[in-house]
C-alpha cells in the first residue's frame, strides 16, 4: 500500500509540473503589444477576426510589429471590398470639432445657442452654450461621441465611412492661416492629416473657402497661391478635369454672394488687376446660388461654375428641387459647372432654437432619395452633399446613434442602422454613375 502511495503521488507531482511547463509555454508565444489598451480604440477597431456588418470587410488584429510592406499590402487587400470612389459625388466636409483629449477643450459642441435678429422674438428663446460630453450643441449624437477632428482614429474611420458611402471627394470647409469661424480654432493646420488619410483610402480633397474677415480679390489670390504651393502637390488634392482637357484645381466659394461681382471680376476676368487666369495658380471657381439674381452676378463675376449648398428644399431659389433643371439649362448655355447639393435633411434647433421653420423631416431616408433624384434628373456633372458632418445643422450621413440625457431626446436614424445614410449615398452614387455613362452614349 505504501508503495502505491508514492507511485501516485509522483504521478501527481509529474502531472503538475507538465501543465505549469506548458502554461508558461503558451504565455510566452502571446503578443506583447496591445493595440486594444482604450475604450475609444475599441469603439472605432474591432476585435480580432470581427465581420463589420457594415461593408462585410473581415477585419483582422493588427500585428505588434509590421513592416510598410506588409502595412501597404494589407491595405491594398482592403480597399477591395469597398466601392469604387466615384470622384463626381464630393461632401461636404467639416475639421473644427475639438475634445479636451485632443484641443485641451471642446470646440464646436459646446456651440453657443444663436440669438434671433428681431429683440422681441430673441427674448422668448433660451441662451447660453451647450455642455459637452452629454450636452452637445446638434439635435443628432455622433456614434463616435463629441470627438476632435486631430484625432487620427476619427479621420481613419470618416474615411472609410466615405468610401463606404462611394463618395470621392471631401470639399473641406477652410480658412486661411491664423483664421477661425467664430466658435472654433485655425484649422489650416489639420490639412496636412486629411489629406494623408484620404490618399490612404484614395479619396480626394477640394477647398471650401469660408467667407473670412476681408476676403476681397487680392487675399484670394493669395490664399489659392498659397493652397497650390502648400498642397498642391499632394496625392489627394482635386483637379477637374475642363472641356479642353486641362486638370484644375477646383474651389467651392461660401456666401460668394458677399463680396460684389466687381471685386471677383479682378480675380476671375483674364484682365482683372488681381487675376489668376491663365497662371499656375488658375483653377475652377465655384459660386454659391442662393437667390435667382446671383445667376446674372456670377456670369459677371467670371465664375466657372455654382453650387446650391442648402440642405433645405424650399429655403432659397437654388435649394429648391423644381429650379435646378432649369439652373442647368442656365448653365449649359454659359458653359458653367452645375453643382446641385443634396441633403438627408435639416434640423438646427439646438443652436438656432427659433428657427423650427426650416426643419426638414428626414422621413427615414425619403428626404435624401428625393433629393437625389431631383440632382440627377437635372444631369450635372458632379452632385455635393450637405454634408458629411455637419452636425449643428442636423445635415449630416455620419453615424448617428440613440441617446438620451436628462430630459433631452436625441433624434436617431431608427428603425434603421447608424450606416443607413451612408448606404442610401451608396446607392444613389451609383446610379448617378450608371445614368451620367447613359448620357455619354
Amino acid at each position: 500500500m505504501a508503495r502505491f502511495r508514492r507511485k501516485s503521488c509522483c504521478a501527481l507531482i509529474a502531472l503538475a509540473l507538465a501543465v505549469f511547463i506548458i502554461t508558461v509555454i503558451l504565455k510566452s508565444l502571446s503578443p506583447e503589444d496591445n493595440n486594444f489598451g482604450s475604450q475609444f480604440a475599441l469603439r472605432l477597431i474591432p476585435p480580432p477576426r470581427q465581420i463589420e456588418q457594415d461593408n462585410n470587410i473581415v477585419v483582422s488584429a493588427k500585428p505588434a510589429q509590421m513592416i510598410p510592406a506588409e502595412k501597404a499590402d494589407r491595405m491594398e487587400n482592403k480597399m477591395q471590398y469597398f466601392p469604387e470612389p466615384n470622384y463626381n459625388v464630393h461632401a461636404f466636409y467639416y475639421v473644427w470639432y475639438g475634445n479636451p483629449q485632443f484641443d485641451g477643450k471642446y470646440v464646436h459642441w459646446d456651440h453657443p445657442l444663436l440669438p434671433h435678429w428681431d429683440p422681441k422674438v430673441a427674448s422668448g428663446y433660451p441662451t447660453g452654450r451647450h455642455q459637452p460630453p452629454d450636452d452637445i450643441g446638434a439635435n443628432f449624437y455622433p456614434a463616435l461621441g463629441p470627438y476632435s477632428s486631430r484625432d487620427p482614429s476619427v479621420l481613419e474611420e470618416h474615411m472609410r465611412q466615405l468610401r463606404t458611402a462611394d463618395v470621392g471627394v471631401l470639399a473641406v470647409s477652410w480658412y486661411p492661416r491664423s483664421m477661425n469661424d467664430d466658435n472654433g480654432e485655425e484649422i489650416d493646420n489639420l490639412l496636412p492629416l486629411v489629406l494623408d488619410a484620404a490618399d490612404k483610402y484614395q479619396l480626394k480633397v477640394v477647398f471650401h473657402i469660408e467667407p473670412y474677415k476681408g476676403r476681397d480679390d487680392a487675399n484670394m489670390r493669395e490664399n489659392i497661391k498659397y493652397i497650390v504651393e502648400r498642397y498642391g502637390n499632394h496625392p489627394a488634392f482635386y483637379r477637374y478635369k475642363t472641356s479642353t482637357g486641362k486638370f484644375l484645381p477646383l474651389y467651392y466659394i461660401y456666401d460668394s454672394y458677399l463680396q460684389t461681382p466687381d471685386v471677383w471680376a479682378q480675380l476671375l476676368k483674364p484682365n482683372g488687376i488681381s487675376t489668376i487666369r491663365n497662371t499656375l495658380y488658375d483653377g475652377i471657381f465655384i459660386a454659391l446660388l442662393v437667390e435667382e439674381k446671383h445667376k446674372k452676378d456670377i456670369l459677371t463675376a467670371g465664375f466657372d461654375g455654382l453650387y446650391t449648398y442648402f440642405a433645405t428644399n424650399g429655403f432659397t431659389y437654388g435649394s429648391s428641387h423644381h429650379n435646378w433643371r432649369s439652373i442647368k439649362t442656365f448653365c449649359d448655355y454659359n458653359d458653367l459647372v452645375f453643382i446641385p447639393s443634396v441633403g438627408p435633411g435639416y434640423i438646427d434647433t439646438s443652436i438656432r432654437p427659433w428657427n423650427s421653420q426650416n426643419t426638414r423631416n428626414r422621413i427615414n431616408g425619403k428626404y435624401y432619395e428625393t433629393s437625389f433624384n431631383a440632382a440627377v434628373e437635372a444631369r450635372p456633372q458632379i452632385i455635393s452633399i450637405t454634408s458629411f458632418n455637419e452636425w449643428h445643422e442636423g445635415t449630416q450621413i455620419e453615424k448617428a446613434i440613440p441617446k438620451t440625457w436628462g430630459k433631452t431626446v436625441y433624434l436617431d436614424y431608427l428603425p434603421y442602422k447608424p450606416t443607413v445614410y451612408l448606404e442610401i449615398t451608396q446607392k444613389w452614387a451609383k446610379k448617378f454613375s450608371e445614368e451620367q455613362k447613359k448620357w455619354l452614349e
